[in-house]
């Protein structure tokens, strides 16, 4: 065999090797960050049932899943194939950007390229667990964009670090402006929703786990207090026949929830105050986010890593795939209108679209509109 050959089968089966045991990683970020948990401590992976702390020897990134059928050796308590799919999905996905980034960009590129997908695995997979993007990966990977950059101006098609750093800003700020405008507009065009009954409707709000939110219940309809809460200048409107704070009953017509107080009567309680609340109601007007702010600072990540262009053709993408899957959700599932859907894998999708083939894209619909192709 040819020894360049060689050399590069070598290094494709290293980085789809050292792609599954990031994924194996990136597994227990998934799971731990979420929940407040240190990735490091305790330092070896264990069984989300036994808590059964597992052995190198049973670690192996996708042949241990395989090996064991999908479940635990000690419990058998059946393994999510989610961990397996987060293991071959980054192995495969280091394995594309080496076979093809390394000759065009060299192996420092490359590198902060599989950091960049690393990056979008693990929010992808703890955005439709949690419907939350933490601010470790999105502002965490803001900076590592930033400094990728700086080191491989490559990145951007650019030779001046400098200039590097700049298409990183103004893709970063591209993204952050044009998603933080989308939030806002969606906010005044789809921020309440309107619940109406024809009979009155039971309504509380329980706090089950002292360690959890608030659940908030509208007849069938049920919130977490920090789902319709998002901003201070929230306000949950319900227009009442019975009305109970503390055990104690109140006749008012109308009761207001804010983020930190109970408005009902000209009398504010604060949330601090409060052990219980019961009551029926015949309307209540819930607000909520058309986007949560995770996806603006996902977005600014993404920009510093790909640019300005990227982050529109992202967008686009992502708006075009999250109808189309929401449509098909709705329609066959069956699932409410109001049910929040996330859109941090939309984003990852077009992103990931974009590295491989956003040039392809680009040249194709520039030729549709009778444009020249941009120069490579």
């Amino acid at each position: 065999m040819d020894p360049i050959v060689l050399r590069q089968t070598i290094e494709l089966v290293f980085a789809f090797i050292f792609g599954s045991v990031v994924g194996s990683f990136l597994n227990v970020v998934i799971y731990r960050v979420p929940l407040g948990m240190s990735v490091n401590e305790p330092k070896r992976s264990f069984c989300p049932n036994c808590r059964t702390r597992i052995p190198v020897w049973l670690n192996i990134p996708l042949v241990t899943w395989l090996m064991l059928g999908g479940k635990c050796k000690w419990c058998k308590t059946r393994i999510s194939v989610r961990y397996f799919i987060v293991e071959l999905l980054t192995a495969v996905l280091f394995l594309a950007v080496w076979h093809t980034f390394v000759g065009k960009i060299g192996y420092g590129g490359a590198f902060f390229y599989c950091v960049f997908m690393a990056l979008l695995v693990a929010a992808t997979f703890i955005d439709f667990d949690h419907f939350i993007i933490p601010d470790s990966i999105t502002l965490g990977g803001l900076v590592a964009g930033l400094i990728a950059s700086v080191a491989f101006p490559a990145l951007h098609g650019e030779v001046s670090h400098w200039r590097g750093l700049w298409m990183a800003v103004v893709g970063a700020a591209a993204g952050y402006g044009l998603l933080w405008s989308v939030v806002n507009l969606g906010k005044l065009a789809f921020g309440k929703l309107n619940y109406e009954f024809d009979e009155p409707a039971e309504w509380t709000v329980t706090q089950p786990d002292p360690e959890e939110n608030p659940v908030i219940a509208i007849g069938e309809h049920t919130k977490s207090w920090d789902d319709v809460f998002f901003r201070d200048s929230d306000r949950l409107v319900l227009t009442v026949s019975e009305f109970e704070l503390n055990g104690e009953r109140h006749e008012v017509a109308e009761v207001v929830l804010r983020g930190d107080k109970v408005e009902f009567g000209g009398e504010t309680v604060a949330l601090e105050a409060v052990k219980s609340i019961r009551g029926r109601c015949t309307k209540a007007v819930v607000p909520r986010e058309a986007m949560g702010f995770g996806d603006v600072k996902f977005i600014a990540m993404i920009g510093a890593f790909l640019g300005w262009q990227a982050v529109l053709f992202t967008v686009f993408a992502a708006a075009i795939a999250g109808s189309v899957i929401g449509l098909l959700q709705k329609a066959f599932a069956r699932e409410e209108w109001s049910r929040p859907l996330p859109f941090g894998p939309y984003l990852t999708l077009g992103a990931v679209l974009w590295v491989f083939a956003g040039e392809a894209f680009l040249g194709w619909y520039l030729g549709l509109m009778g444009l020249a192709t941009p120069r490579g």
